[in-house]
């Protein structure tokens, strides 16, 4: 059986040099990850900014700064976790992605998800805990609880740039969120969900229909 890692190392070079939608055409660099890939926590944001599609890393400009202190304060150094996001260019104007550009990148991180097969998913801001939740809910409203997902944890919290637009209440949530993530990597996992019989993993994951 293959490692693990050396499937994610071929699925990030397949992503190096995708030419599947138009961001293929301006972006700078393809950002797909940073981090462990045999991480048990993982963080899943929108989309790369100009920080990151400069330095082919994620979350690396002032927002990412303050998540490496996030982390910081229960204990866990950016290394030891895995970071992504849904999509892994850079929307010129850092607009929202698009339909046909989640589509054309949905694979990537499946099985992302799949091949580092976190204890716990960490969903940054609106765009991408509604994405893999489904639920049309504001993170307002979502945030501060941990759902069961595909036999993991799923906890939605700010994006870290949203702290950085000055609101403390913001950051003092984003803290009790990460709170309950550390809690979470030495809990018990959730009970399984009932799947469709015969679904295949990646069905399962349900990431986008």
């Amino acid at each position: 059986m293959t490692d693990p890692r050396t499937l994610l190392a071929e699925l990030g070079a397949r992503a190096a040099v995708c030419t599947a939608c138009e961001l293929a055409d301006t972006r700078t660099t393809v950002v797909f990850a940073d981090g462990s890939p045999d991480a048990d926590l993982m963080f899943v944001g929108e989309a790369p900014g100009h920080n990151e599609d400069l330095q082919g890393l994620p979350f690396v400009g002032a927002a990412g700064k303050l998540l490496d202190k996030l982390l910081g304060e229960i204990g866990i150094e950016r290394e030891a976790v895995y970071i992504a996001n849904v999509i892994k260019c850079r929307p010129p104007g850092n607009r929202d992605p698009k339909p046909e550009e989640i589509e054309a990148c949905q694979d990537y991180l499946r099985g992302q998800l799949t091949l580092v097969d976190p204890r716990v998913v960490v969903t940054l801001g609106n765009f991408a805990t509604k994405l893999l939740l489904k639920r049309d809910v504001g993170i307002t409203r979502l945030r501060g609880q941990a759902y069961p997902w595909w036999h993991r944890y799923l906890v939605p919290t700010f994006h870290p740039a949203a702290a950085l637009r000055g609101a403390d209440r913001v950051l003092e949530e984003m803290r009790k969120d990460f709170a309950l993530v550390s809690r979470l990597l030495s809990a018990p996992p959730p009970a399984p969900e009932v799947s469709a019989p015969g679904a295949a993993d990646h069905e399962q994951l349900g990431l986008f229909g």
